[in-house]
């Protein structure tokens, strides 16, 4: 049966999953950047880059089973976009350029109405107006059967997760401080929600964790 998951979504030591200040410049925040520098550095991401090297092991290993069954993705209008309120200006088409890493429908939750945006590679970018329950119907049926990633940002994924919907949630941990920003489980009790760990290994770079929703 198909899921809705959450695939390596990067966090700090002190729970932060984006760091202060988001914008143009800083889309991740400040030093929001630092949360993915162990994906930076795996093989997997150099190819996706079109570049030779990187290391293999456990943190490639992760980063090659995200894409694993997975059919189309949803994400929050921040993540998408810098721009606040309607879409005044349409030419924003996301941070990824021409081709977007997704290759799939993409189904981007927004107050404010816009067309759909082909891209290439196959990512169309979708836009939602009538909540997290629809888009995610919209998703499983363009998915045909597959998964469905949720992409973040912090809030979209907490609004999942208190609605019960939320089937798993894969954390990366990286061994960084931010010290203020969005924290991934604030005022989350998780356990309430029914999520166990199942699953907790660690390289070098970062440490990963896999909640299941039990019930």
């Amino acid at each position: 049966m198909p899921r809705l998951v959450v695939r390596n979504f990067s966090i700090s030591l002190d729970g932060f999953g984006a760091g202060p200040g988001q914008g143009v410049d800083n889309p991740l925040g400040v030093r929001g950047l630092e949360l993915h520098e162990w994906v930076f550095a795996t093989r997997a991401w150099n190819e996706l880059q079109g570049e030779a090297g990187g290391e293999e092991g456990l943190d490639d290993r992760f980063i090659r089973q995200g894409d694993e069954r997975i059919g189309a993705t949803i994400m929050g209008r921040n993540m998408f976009s810098p721009i606040r309120g309607p879409w005044l200006n349409e030419d924003w088409t996301g941070w990824w350029g021409e081709n977007p890493p997704y290759h799939h429908p993409v189904f981007v939750l927004t107050h404010h109405r816009r067309t759909p945006i082909p891209m290439q590679g196959g990512t169309t970018f979708n836009f939602v107006t009538d909540g997290i329950e629809a888009a995610l119907e919209r998703a499983f049926e363009a998915a045909g059967g597959r998964d469905v990633r949720l992409g973040g940002g912090v809030s979209t994924i907490q609004q999942y997760m208190r609605a019960g919907l939320l089937d798993e949630l894969s954390v990366a941990i990286v061994p960084v401080l931010l010290g203020g920003g969005e924290r991934l489980f604030d005022r989350l009790d998780g356990r309430a929600l029914g999520y166990e760990c199942v699953e907790l290994v660690s390289s070098g770079m970062a440490a990963h964790a896999r909640l299941v929703r039990k019930n």
